[in-house]
């Protein structure tokens, strides 16, 4: 037993294979038939060489395959110790010495005792593929420094456009000749400054005033060669309309004129001579002016001055051309009554028909919408003017004209619209937000007066100025339209309108 110790003791405890290979005890093939057998270490004595016989014959035979086996396995722990890293510590010498130390005991169990054990270290188990890619390190992370400056929120910023009438706003008013075409009349260009300034004020005069310009525009034509007046001179006019348009949309009685004037320009005979086609078109002007507008104001001013009797008080609102001519009317044929005019901001239109009244010696009472309710209670009839009717039956006129008619409903006073047959439309409007215009918004501060709470008003967050210019008063308020054609109900407004385009 003594020589069986010596003999494993001189054994190294670097490994299993390299025990064989610097001092095996016996070949790897031994007693399997056909091994060739190593040579023999020298003997001392007769008794040792029996004693390490006897030895290595009691130790197991360990194969080729075994050896690889052995190797392939302690090569994948230390693949998957590198890959592990400094995650634990490696086997200390120590522990690896006591492991390599064999006991008699341990030669006596089998070849898996007899060899030093390789310590492993723990976690998955060893893979026997071996791993083609590089071996991959977790990436750093970029630490975010909590003091870097974050991006300042640029507000929103404030719009003072009303969302609700947002359709409604264009390009802003024309104020002046600047970036005008080279096509554009001088005379339209007065013009336009003329209506976006309410030197010019109206539907009716503003008609008048468009219809008189285009006459000069026809005088001045020349027709291009290679080209026709019926062709030409239509196109000619497009961009005069465009410029009164950018200055301030045009009124119903204007989109009305302009229809007919582009009617009587197609109609034109090519083989008339060019200076008697356009003294044609210039005495049209003239005779549609006068008939249209001029003759009809007279016979409704006429007809709605028999509506006056003595004693009345006649409320209107604003200043309307045709009302103003029906007061007048009825002050000449001698009949005693009272006036009351009712205004409104910005425009302020009613002072300039209080003043002509006054002049002529009639009793006017002067007030603000805030005090319709008090003035509506000594009125016994209203007239109304207008800026278009509607084919529904709707009166379209300056804002503020529906809280009026609306009160003299309320008190049982009968209202009287006086319109123009010209101001009729085929349209149809339910209400007042559709269809509109938007005045500028600085139009209602006060003007001179810069102090005042609205005068900083755009750099005031959420805060908008709405300034509409019209607004639709309903057929049930109104008792009565008085037109050139006769007096006759709202509901008739579209047969009106049909005998007065002949359509």
């Amino acid at each position: 037993m003594d020589h069986q110790e010596i003999a494993i003791k001189s054994v190294p405890s670097e490994g299993g294979k390299r025990i064989l290979n610097e001092k095996p005890l016996l070949e790897p093939n031994e007693g399997k038939g056909g091994g060739k057998k190593g040579p023999k270490p020298k003997q001392q004595n007769g008794a040792t060489d029996n004693a390490q016989v006897q030895g290595a014959e009691k130790v197991e035979k360990i194969s080729n395959a075994e050896l690889k086996k052995r190797a392939k396995a302690e090569k994948a722990a230390r693949r998957v110790q590198e890959k592990q890293g400094k995650q634990q510590p490696a086997p200390t010498e120590a522990k690896g010495s006591k492991n390599s130390e064999v006991g008699p005991d341990s030669a006596r169990r089998g070849s898996v005792a007899s060899v030093p054990a390789t310590p492993i270290a723990k976690g998955p188990p060893p893979s026997h593929h071996k791993p083609t890619g590089p071996i991959q390190k977790p990436l750093p992370l970029r630490q975010i420094s909590s003091q870097a400056p974050t991006p300042a929120i640029q507000p929103k910023k404030d719009s003072k456009k009303v969302a609700l009438f947002g359709h409604l706003y264009g390009q802003p008013r024309r104020t002046t000749i600047a970036a005008a075409g080279r096509d554009v009349h001088p005379a339209v260009l007065a013009l336009g400054l003329q209506t976006s300034n309410y030197v010019i004020c109206g539907s009716s005069a503003r008609c008048v005033a468009m219809l008189l310009v285009f006459k000069r525009v026809i005088e001045s034509y020349v027709t291009p060669p290679q080209n026709s007046l019926t062709r030409h001179l239509t196109s000619h006019l497009s961009p005069q309309i465009e410029y009164l348009v950018s200055c301030r949309p045009l009124s119903v009685s204007m989109g009305n004129a302009i229809r007919w004037l582009k009617l009587q320009i197609s109609d034109v005979d090519p083989d008339t001579p060019e200076s008697k086609a356009k003294a044609d078109l210039c005495n049209a002007i003239d005779n549609f002016i006068t008939e249209r507008i001029t003759v009809a104001d007279q016979v409704i001013a006429t007809s709605a001055a028999e509506k006056i009797q003595d004693g009345d008080i006649i409320l209107t609102f604003a200043k309307s051309n045709v009302i103003q001519q029906t007061l007048v009317e009825a002050h000449r044929r001698g009949k005693k009554f009272r006036v009351i005019i009712v205004d409104s901001r910005p425009l302020f239109e009613g002072k300039r028909l209080a003043r002509a009244l006054a002049d002529l010696d009639l009793e006017v009472q002067y007030s603000l919408t805030h005090a319709i309710g008090h003035a509506i209670k000594d009125a016994t009839k209203v007239l109304l003017g207008a800026h278009a009717m509607m084919s529904n039956g709707r009166l379209y006129s300056r804002v503020g004209t529906a809280i009026v008619a609306m009160m003299a409903k309320e008190s049982d006073v009968p209202v009287i619209v006086c319109c123009e047959s010209i101001k009729f439309t085929d349209r149809v409007a339910l209400d007042s937000i559709v269809t509109n215009e938007v005045a500028p918004p600085d139009e209602l501060l006060f003007q001179g007066e810069s102090a005042t709470p609205l005068a900083a008003w755009r750099e005031s967050p959420n805060l908008q100025l709405l300034n509409l210019m019209y607004d639709v008063t309903p057929a049930e308020y109104i008792s009565m339209v008085i037109t050139e054609y006769g007096s006759l109900p709202p509901s008739s407004v579209p047969v009106v309108h049909r005998l007065s385009t002949n359509t």
